[in-house]
């Protein structure tokens, strides 16, 4: 194998290595407004908002909150949907030489405890409609601001808390001179969690530059200014929107057409509205639309760049989706702590569906064995995956043993399983604690919920090692069937049996009509484990 094979599959123009600009990333946004000012930057229910008007907002945040005493390193929470007062938060927080710390607004009180207490975050910009759980769990952190922003109108603040908006409006001094530099934490990403407790990973100003100038690169012709418009439904607060939709959007001088959430029919009213370039998601967003049977009517025709990532893209997805609407789905891989994007399928030339693509520029990464994580394995073999970049994380926030387990020797150990070929594409098998180990054999989730997914009744599926006294574990399915269709447990089991080694075949089957989803719409299979761990024997033998 040649050294870094991939190399030799980059789109024309392509180079293996990227200038960067040394800026912090609002320093970075603040080059975009300037050349694209007339320009809408926000489109959101009825408002829409230039680049000028976004900026003098983002600078008025940030002069507000530096008047609340928030200066360098000082850590702000976000709890808000996709709406225009994050992305005012977001940058505000940045300029006044803040932290922005991404708390999930369908964070729980528990959660919303732990990345506050963690963090040790002493401000919060809450939605209206979040603020009942920030008053309920005052007594648990130390939260100095509360800034509550009405969306819905419905909670007036209480004592402790102040309106977003009369902050901003009140505030008559120009934001101060803070300096930070390109290696100072801007983010504070945390982790979802699915492996014990949630990690915050810094993201410094020069992970978030490098990262939107990376994962533009491998697409020459993606679009800039009033060619590009973002269908926003990604949560931002995730790192894949944060990136690929607000940063990359608003460093080229896009509209960001946002969405709170992620419903089927808002969406393509809005497509059909708003007439998208590019719509970056996840796979069960491409399923969602795939179900709409007149989904052809509202233009989905407009999006030219399809980005997958947040999860493995199911390739009967990907194939019903392209050959419905006539566009290719550029498939790609990240983590929270790589800013996210490490790999993509390139817009041009050799692309391989069902693989995450090619490292980005600047980009290492190697397969080595799961025991010791030192042994570089050959092409085909699955081991871990490891990276090293410029967009890889300083580390997890107060958790430096952490910190050392995951980055060792210039490597982040990413914890997933991939395997890489001839070529330099990477293909992830599966996360390396979601393995199931059956009868001493390793079973991949991923493998069998691939063949669950090209069974024609086949909504969606996710699959899960249980316990099983005879094997060790055992390989169990969840289920959700298309709108209509039918299928039994029996009918799936024979049809994994044509496409599977005997040892994979699921044991268990059990239909549901919705699996638990991250904030980005990625299948939980920690839940689906531990919602298996608290069963009773009589209820596991009922289900199955």
């Amino acid at each position: 194998m040649s050294e870094r094979p991939w190399l030799a599959h980059y789109p024309p123009g392509v180079p293996a290595t990227l200038e960067y600009p040394e800026v912090t990333l609002d320093q970075f946004i603040e080059q975009s407004v300037a050349k694209h000012a007339d320009l809408t930057a926000l489109r959101f229910a009825t408002i829409s908002m230039t680049y000028r008007e976004l900026w003098g907002r983002v600078l008025r945040c940030a002069a507000a909150l530096a008047e609340l005493g928030i200066g360098k390193g000082d850590r702000v929470a976000l709890m808000l949907p996709n709406c225009p007062q994050y992305v005012i938060a977001y940058f505000g927080t940045l300029r006044a030489g803040g932290i922005v710390v991404q708390v999930s607004p369908l964070s729980t009180p528990r959660e919303l405890v732990h990345h506050l207490s963690t963090s040790g975050a002493e401000t919060i910009v809450v939605a209206d409609v979040l603020y009942p759980m920030v008053q309920a769990v005052l007594p648990q952190v130390n939260l100095r601001n509360v800034l509550v922003t009405r969306l819905r109108g419905e909670v007036t603040p209480g004592p402790e808390a102040r309106a977003f908006e009369e902050v901003l409006m009140s505030t008559t001094g120009a934001p101060p001179d803070v300096q930070v530099t390109p290696d100072d934490v801007a983010v504070l990403q945390y982790t979802g969690g699915t492996t014990g407790i949630a990690k915050g990973a810094m993201l410094t100003h020069r992970n978030l530059v490098v990262n939107v100038l990376q994962s533009a690169a491998p697409n020459p012709d993606f679009p800039s200014g009033a060619d590009l418009r973002v269908l926003t439904v990604l949560p931002l607060f995730h790192v894949y929107g944060m990136t690929v939709c607000m940063n990359l959007g608003l460093a080229r001088g896009g509209e960001l057409i946002l969405l709170p959430r992620f419903e089927p029919a808002e969406v393509l009213e809005t497509i059909k509205a708003t007439q998208p370039t590019s719509f970056p998601g996840v796979p069960t967003m491409y399923v969602a639309i795939n179900s709409v049977p007149n989904a052809e009517e509202y233009g989905v025709g407009s999006i030219r760049f399809c980005n997958s990532g947040g999860a493995p893209m199911p390739l009967e997805v990907m194939e019903a989706f392209e050959q419905r609407f006539g566009a290719t789905i550029i498939e790609g891989y990240g983590l929270s702590e790589t800013s996210p994007v490490t790999h993509v399928n390139p817009a041009t030339g050799l692309r391989k569906p069902g693989t995450i693509g090619i490292p980005v520029p600047d980009t290492d990464a190697e397969i080595v064995d799961i025991d010791t994580g030192t042994r570089v394995l050959p092409p085909g073999e699955p081991g871990e995956l490891r990276i090293r970049g410029p967009q890889v994380m300083a580390g997890y926030w107060g958790m430096p043993e952490e910190t050392a387990d995951a980055m060792r020797d210039g490597w982040f150990y990413t914890g997933d399983i991939a395997t890489m070929d001839e070529d330099g594409y990477f293909t992830i098998v599966d996360r390396k604690k979601d393995m199931i180990l059956a009868s001493g054999l390793n079973v991949y989730p991923r493998e069998v919920e691939e063949v669950l997914y090209e069974h024609p009744a086949v909504l969606e599926a996710g699959v899960i090692g249980v316990p099983d006294p005879y094997r060790g574990e055992s390989v169990k399915a969840y289920v959700v069937l298309k709108p209509g269709a039918s299928a039994t447990a029996e009918e799936l089991e024979a049809y994994c049996r044509e496409h599977l080694s005997a040892y994979k075949v699921p044991h268990a089957f059990e239909f549901r009509d919705t699996l638990p989803k991250s904030g980005v719409g990625k299948v939980l299979r920690r839940v689906l484990v531990e919602e298996e761990r608290q069963r009773t024997p009589e209820e596991t033998a009922t289900s199955e």
